[in-house]
């Protein structure tokens, strides 16, 4: 198979204290998908700005990345995404989408995001894998995964077709699939733990020092990062053969 390129809609900057050392989102997916398969290529669009493919063909695959706006507000750049989104669909285009992405991707094709009432989910999440996953081939050896979180809102109706994948009492729906060429996630596989540490310690103050503890305590054992990577890849190579 030809080397796969991802362009990646970039939806939000990292914060300037931190990007020196981890770069921007784009550059925290582009190491962990070739860190999974060195022929991975990627191609940035900075869609807060404008910037979309001449071509919806001349990339292979999306993935929309996190951000710290809400799919549900007045901005005319998430309206002109979310056509996009379903412009992505109804091609069949192959799609990830990760939190803000996982939010838009549903919110847009039929089901919906909210603010949850359950309040901030932050630190290292772990789910337990569906029966369907299992079947589409996402396993692991205790039937579950965990993931770096930062969000407030949550998928709250499904998008029309899309099957649950892995979730918790906390977030049920926190990974999907939708007609077998969209696959989402609520939780950050780029998220190294050191940034998402001194990200946690910047959000600290609005966090609460009881949450921010926790947040640190859930980080001690490294999150399946590179596995979710792995799927990420292995799903674009499925959809593209």
């Amino acid at each position: 198979m030809p080397a796969i390129t991802i362009g990646i809609l970039r939806t939000d900057d990292v914060r300037k204290e931190l990007t020196p050392e981890f770069g921007e989102y784009p550059e925290m997916f582009s190491k962990l998908l070739t860190a999974a398969d060195a022929t991975i290529k990627t191609k940035i669009y900075y869609v807060m700005a404008g910037e979309y493919p001449a071509d919806i063909d001349e990339v292979d695959a999306y993935l929309i990345t996190g951000s710290k706006f809400s799919v549900y507000d007045d901005e005319p750049w998430i309206a002109r995404l979310s056509d996009f989104v379903k412009t992505l669909h109804s091609r069949k285009k192959a799609l990830i989408g990760i939190c803000f992405g996982h939010h838009l991707i549903h919110h847009v094709l039929g089901g919906a995001t909210t603010k949850s009432d359950k309040g901030w989910g932050v630190g290292a999440q772990r789910y337990a894998l569906s029966d369907a996953a299992t079947e589409m081939g996402f396993t692991t050896d205790d039937g579950g995964f965990s993931l770096p979180v930062s969000h407030q809102d949550q998928v709250s109706t499904l998008a029309t077709g899309a099957q649950v994948l892995a979730g918790n009492d906390f977030c049920p729906f926190a990974m999907s699939v939708l007609d077998n060429h969209i696959l989402t996630f609520q939780g950050h596989p780029e998220f190294q733990r050191e940034y998402a540490r001194r990200l946690f310690a910047l959000r600290r103050e609005s966090l609460g020092d009881t949450m921010y503890q926790q947040a640190l305590l859930s980080l001690e054992k490294e999150p399946e990062r590179a596995l979710v990577a792995t799927w990420i890849v292995n799903f674009i190579k499925q959809r593209l053969r």
